[in-house]
């Protein structure tokens, strides 16, 4: 043993002892000396291994399921903890607005702002985490000469990071995206190479309701209640916010947006 590692007890060279040779109570005070010294190691070599190979973090937790009807947000303003954003270039508009045709009177959240292609306007829920679970809202595509396109987010790190699938009244199809590094790509359908999504009836100026489900690296997609298509990518395989998007000069309304864990 490394005699420096030892506590020497004070009174140890007027006693003629060796300090392993002391009083009980000295005795005990070495023996816990030498305890805590070895807890204290294994402590300060955990954390060395922590830092070394990052992963004694605990995962973020999954957020719990949620509804935003929009309705307690003043008009003219976001719900609490949502942030609007954009990826690439343009000032979207996004603002909760009243609405005498929204499933859930009276208050939708809207998107009137215009951008120029190939940029989307983002409105993402800081206050979630997800990894596995489900997004769902509702939409009505109002008016866009380029593009009337509705999507929802999730596993979104930031505006230029995240996955996406969006239906457009205009092109009636829906598709679904990974956007990386603010690069926008489909996703090849389970079953199918190349493509671009599935051509789907996504009637404008009405209600429709969109859904994904998603668990590790597959997803599920869903238009008023019907199952259109499945996709696999594990590009971002941690938990992120989910959201809201839209694209181009779309002006479209959403409400009753729902999401959750697995």
């Amino acid at each position: 043993m490394n005699r420096s590692l030892v506590e020497i007890p004070p009174n140890a060279k007027h006693l003629g002892k060796s300090p392993s040779a002391g009083t009980p109570r000295e005795t005990v005070r070495l023996t816990a000396a030498r305890r805590r010294f070895r807890m204290a190691m294994r402590g300060s070599l955990g954390a060395l291994v922590c830092l070394a190979i990052g992963s004694c973090a605990s995962p973020p937790r999954q957020s719990s399921a949620g509804m935003e009807t929009f309705d307690a947000t003043a008009e003219g303003r976001l719900p609490a903890g949502w942030v609007s954003t954009v990826t690439g270039e343009g000032n979207p508009i996004w603002e909760v607005v009243a609405d005498a045709l929204a499933p859930s009177p009276p208050r939708v959240l809207r998107q009137s702002g215009t951008v120029p292609k190939p940029s989307f306007p983002l409105c993402l829920n800081r206050g979630t985490m997800l990894r596995d679970g489900f997004v769902e809202v509702k939409f009505r595509t109002i008016r866009g000469q380029l593009d009337q396109a509705a999507g929802l987010v999730w596993r979104a790190r930031d505006a230029a990071n995240y996955y996406i699938c969006r239906a457009n009244a205009l092109e009636d199809n829906v598709v679904l995206y990974k956007v990386e590094n603010g690069k926008r790509q489909a996703l090849d359908i389970l079953g199918r190479i190349g493509g671009y999504g599935v051509d789907a009836l996504v009637p404008a100026n009405v209600w429709n309701t969109l859904r994904v489900e998603f668990q590790g690296p597959r997803f599920a997609v869903s238009l008023n209640g019907q199952r259109l298509f499945e996709v696999e990518d594990s590009t971002f395989a941690e938990a992120g916010n989910v959201g809201l998007w839209t694209k181009a000069d779309s002006v479209v309304a959403f409400d009753d947006f729902r999401y959750g864990p697995r």
